[in-house]
């Protein structure tokens, strides 16, 4: 399908006569929109086969660069990545009922993320809480989300302080990731201007974040850290970090909320020479907890790593082509047999398989047209 049958308003559009052997999952990807894109779009996407379809627009809306999905499949919850909302110098996020007969959304309401250019959000394990991090702001605020999908005004908001060595990225604070920890007691924030990621005590009932003892856990000097995702086992974080394109191992301390730094490994092959216009993106364990993925803009490639199951230690495996340009983000399908990466500058998704045994990655055979595509979230159908 174009890029022009995709601007399409949504309808019914009769594509969900799905195999009975295989799920389907509507996807929804997010976008930037200053080029082609006019917002949210959504996919059907079928995991017998792997095969991604497009359904076309499912909400206009200004930059929706990262998405999160609530688990009762109802509402979905979009950063809206600017830097002024309501007169007032902040960006939004947009809260969404999900039709899922159609993928049409419906806007519920906006509220401001308190801080401009958020970038990140996430649920926390209650459903209770919308947390969001702003990359320009340097700042993150907890949304209480009420029973109806539709997002209160900020509970909580921190300001970051600091810089880090690299004067050209790391001039001010930088959050660029939130998430809660698997037991929700504690909210972990990585910022890339500090080189650090930091640890709050979370009060979901309150919807409260309060500076941990200890504080944060470090990454080398300039790495710059990004995005990052637990091991199933919750024993173990991986971080990546853009700037140097590089992935750290923290072990993790569930009943403190502390982090130790293990192990920093590249995320590039040995003979290849980073430039400043390199960059790394998106970081995701495989649910099997044996693999861990992450995406190199400039290189255009996704990184395979092995865990050590008893260490948490990486080991490289290979490095895959995109089959496009600058994938910012990628996703594992709720199976864990495929790997979609979203190359931002190329319009373009590309699908592979995941060797279950090995973790790498052979292309699927498709690759489908998306406006400016840098987030993508399942919803089972």
């Amino acid at each position: 399908m174009s890029l022009a049958a995709l601007a399409a308003p949504l309808g019914n559009s009769g594509a969900s006569g799905a195999d009975n052997t295989q799920r389907e999952y509507l996807a929804y990807v997010g976008t930037y929109t200053e080029k082609k894109s006019k917002g949210i779009y959504a996919f059907r996407f079928h995991t017998g086969t792997g095969k991604l379809a497009p359904i076309g627009l499912g909400a206009e809306i200004t930059n929706p660069t990262f998405l999160t999905v609530h688990p009762n499949r109802r509402f979905l919850y979009a950063v809206k990545e600017v830097d002024e909302f309501n007169g007032q110098k902040a960006g939004a996020v947009s809260a969404f009922s999900i039709d899922a007969k159609t993928g049409k959304l419906t806007l519920l309401n906006e509220v401001s993320a308190r801080g401009t250019g958020p970038c990140h959000l996430s649920l926390d394990n209650t459903s209770k809480n919308v947390l969001v991090a702003n990359y320009n702001g340097g700042s993150i605020a907890v949304l209480p989300v009420e029973a109806d999908g539709r997002l209160k005004e900020a509970s909580a908001f921190v300001q970051h302080k600091g810089t880090g060595p690299n004067h050209e990225r790391q001039e001010a604070p930088h959050a660029h990731c939130i998430k809660t920890s698997p037991d929700n007691r504690f909210a972990l924030v990585a910022d890339l201007g500090l080189d650090e990621v930091l640890v709050y005590r979370f009060d979901p009932a309150r919807g409260s974040v309060t500076p941990n003892d200890p504080p944060f856990g470090k990454t080398p000097p300039g790495a710059g850290p990004r995005h990052f995702s637990f091991a199933p086992n919750g024993r173990f974080l991986y971080v990546i970090n853009e700037i140097q394109c590089t992935l750290t191992t923290f072990a993790y301390d569930y009943q403190q909320g502390a982090l130790k730094a293990l192990q920093t490994v590249s995320t590039v092959p040995k003979n290849y020479k980073v430039t400043k216009d390199d960059s790394t993106a998106e970081v995701e364990v495989h649910p099997s907890g044996k693999f861990v993925y992450g995406s190199n803009r400039g290189p255009d490639s996704i990184a395979v790593f092995a865990i050590d199951g008893q260490k948490g230690t990486l080991t490289p495996i290979e490095h895959v082509p995109t089959q496009g340009k600058t994938p910012r983000h990628f996703a594992i399908d709720p199976t864990g047999k495929f790997l979609l990466a979203e190359n931002q500058d190329s319009d373009s998704i590309a699908v592979f398989h995941i060797h279950p045994d090995t973790g790498r990655l052979t292309p699927a055979g498709q690759t489908v047209e998306a406006p400016t595509p840098v987030c993508i979230q399942f919803v089972a159908v």
